[in-house]
């Protein structure tokens, strides 16, 4: 109900609100939910690419490793090893060397050899090795030789949203391809 006084102070009539509830107009609720539409429709794909951010890092990260390992299996003249650990969702490396006595695979903790645990966002989703098959589960290695050469292999990196990066270790050069999607070359066995 609203009833019209006058000020003593200025004379004026005014009207007064009593047992009006303040609130929002729907005009207002309708603004407010524009902007903020407007405001996720902008900020959606900076989060969505900070995700793929994370996932493009780890790529290179393991790819870096792979080509490191074919550098020094080459030129130390050992048979190095990267051990996919999908049941702890990290990796690993262990070293041979094939002109000892006993040749056994040894754990490889050097310094820049320390096992990779990936971060709980990102997964290695599967391990596809020439000759063994795709593994999803448990342990699988490929192996880089003093001859220059490694298992080909295919690792296929999964985020939280299912983005997928594919790594293809080159048999014969040991560079490693990185593509954005999942992907299997011709010619690998799955």
């Amino acid at each position: 109900m609203s009833s019209w006084r006058r000020s003593p102070a200025t004379g004026v009539a005014t009207k007064s609100l009593k047992g009006w509830c303040a609130g929002f107009t729907l005009i207002e609720l309708m603004v407010v939910i524009l902007i903020m539409g407007l405001m996720f429709t902008f900020v959606m794909p900076q989060i969505q690419g900070f995700s793929q951010a994370a996932l493009k890092s780890q790529a290179r990260r393991l790819a870096g490793r792979a080509t490191y390992l074919y550098d020094e299996a080459t030129g130390h003249k050992l048979v190095l090893r990267l051990i996919f650990d999908m049941d702890n969702n990290g990796y690993a490396t262990a070293q041979l060397d094939p002109y000892a006595v006993k040749p056994v695979f040894a754990p490889d903790n050097t310094h820049a050899d320390r096992p990779v645990a990936l971060p709980a966002a990102i997964r290695i989703r599967d391990v596809t090795i020439e000759g063994v098959g795709t593994v999803n589960r448990g342990v699988v290695a490929t192996n880089f030789y003093p001859e220059g050469y490694v298992d080909a292999t295919v690792v296929h990196l999964e985020d939280a949203s299912g983005d997928v990066m594919t790594l293809e270790f080159s048999p014969l050069t040991g560079q490693v391809a990185i593509v954005n999607g999942d992907v299997m070359p011709t010619g690998m066995s799955q």
